[in-house]
């Protein structure tokens, strides 16, 4: 009977949620007996008080006989596969949800389109709120202005090493070849026992398609949320990260369709790149970072470019603002400054862009966002160059620094916002950081990771690199 009253309850919510219509109360109360291997009792609608409402606690007592009746092991990933399973076999087929979207699109305009698809992953339980407001988020105001801090309770603290060697991991050696990989949609995960490891369940998982370049790519929701709204758009096909024209156009598109939401590529290196190398993808949503408020220090004269400006930043990180109502003169722009940084050396401050093998290690982490029809695009100047005194990279945090933050500085931090390990929230109980403290490092792991120095030699070699331009 508890079961039959979880299952009614859940059907009653997502009824309410609009993700199944109230006439389809009795399919979707016995699909999900079904799941369960149970026969009845009939559903009592009258009975479900909805008032204290809890989807997560119905969720594991639902989970909970689910491995009763042998859906899947008693683990933490087993429960999670059997309410993914469940939550997955009430939502709508992707045509369908992909069919709505495109008519609120053309009808209502992308931000009604996103409005509604964000509200439909957050109810179906694919982006997960519960997990998310577990975090811990303060800003810390300091010399470049409030950063953003947030300790992230709801994913493990990821070694730079396990991320360069994912990234050269072989195409077609799994399925789903990766994370990100459209072929995730409705999959149902595997424990850590499993062959080629753990993977989450995505049963619950919807990707639009969108057009980026003039090929296919997905449009989703990120499942643990670091910011408003933070959305991952994927290649459709799995290949490996990169900063190319193609896909610095393809950021311009992307504010095209969505010029409500900014959008942003990680570098394409290790070290400085992101957590997953091995698929090409950005990452956006609707928020201003404080790298987006920070003031101009310079402004840089770009021959050939007289319809763009670009200023550089003051921000730890070396970042140019360039900006236009031209969209093909800011992408040469672009595209004309990452290839003169590719090929930049400056021993003085450390900056080699090739090894004697051939390996690059000059790239940029680009971010465009548009208002007005003004288009603004970012270029972090980004170096991966290791040395014996820094082997996990000269412009990484440094030793100092790595009982806040050892990970890659990647898209989300360039912009201002520290996504730091749960560890350090026993630190704060046990008073041995307070959060002032954490975000004055997380300031100083910016500075680390910036390629010139705010000091006498660092202007002077940016301004060597701006001279060349």
């Amino acid at each position: 009977m508890v079961v039959a009253q979880s299952v009614a309850a859940l059907v009653s919510y997502v009824a309410r949620c609009a993700i199944i219509s109230p006439d389809d109360r009795t399919w979707a109360y016995n699909r999900l007996l079904s799941a369960l291997r149970k026969t009845g009792p009939a559903p009592a609608w009258d009975t479900v008080d909805m008032e204290g409402f809890d989807l997560e606690a119905v969720m594991a007592q639902l989970s909970a006989a689910g491995v009763e009746a042998g859906m899947d092991e008693d683990t933490p990933s087993g429960h999670d596969r059997i309410e993914t399973e469940l939550m997955g076999l009430l939502l709508g087929r992707p045509s369908t949800i992909n069919k709505r979207f495109h008519e609120l699109r053309q009808t209502e305009g992308p931000q009604a389109a996103t409005d509604w698809f964000y509200r439909l992953c957050c109810d179906a339980r694919y982006v997960r709120e519960a997990a998310i407001a577990k975090n811990v988020s303060w800003t810390t105001p300091t010399a470049w202005g409030d950063l953003e801090i947030t300790i992230n309770l709801s994913k493990p603290e990821k070694d730079p090493e396990a991320i360069a060697a994912a990234g050269k991991a072989l195409v077609g050696a799994q399925y789903p070849a990766c994370h990100l990989c459209v072929e995730n949609e409705g999959y149902y995960g595997r424990g850590a026992g499993a062959a080629f490891g753990a993977h989450p369940a995505r049963q619950n998982l919807r990707v639009v398609p969108i057009e980026l370049g003039q090929e296919p790519w997905g449009f989703q929701y990120s499942p643990y949320a670091y910011f408003e709204e933070h959305c991952i758009a994927m290649s459709a096909e799995h290949r490996p990260m990169v900063v190319s024209r193609a896909n610095i156009a393809r950021l311009f598109d992307f504010v095209d369709l969505f010029p409500h939401y900014f959008v942003g590529s990680n570098a394409d290196l290790p070290i400085v790149g992101g957590s997953i190398l091995s698929h090409d993808h950005f990452q956006g949503g609707r928020h201003e970072f404080p790298m987006m408020r920070a003031q101009a220090d310079a402004t840089v004269e770009l021959p050939g470019f007289s319809r763009v400006t670009c200023e550089v930043l003051r921000w730890p990180i070396s970042v140019l603002r360039m900006c236009s109502t031209n969209r093909s003169e800011l992408l040469d722009a672009a595209c004309y400054v990452t290839r003169v940084w590719r090929t930049w050396n400056d021993q003085e401050v450390g900056i080699v862009a090739y090894s004697p093998d051939g390996t690059p290690h000059n790239t940029v982490t680009p971010v465009v966002r548009k208002h007005e029809g003004v288009y603004e695009l970012y270029l972090a100047l980004r170096c991966n160059v290791t040395t014996a005194e820094h082997p996990l990279g000269v412009f990484h945090p440094h030793e100092d620094k790595w009982h806040v933050k050892k990970e890659n500085i990647g898209l989300i931090e360039v912009m201002g916002m520290a996504i730091l390990p749960p560890r350090l929230l026993d630190e704060l109980g046990a008073g041995t950081l307070t959060r002032n403290e954490i975000g004055q490092v997380f300031a100083g792991v910016l500075e680390d990771a910036g390629v010139f120095k705010w000091d006498d030699g660092g202007r002077a070699a940016f301004e060597r690199f701006l001279q060349s331009l």
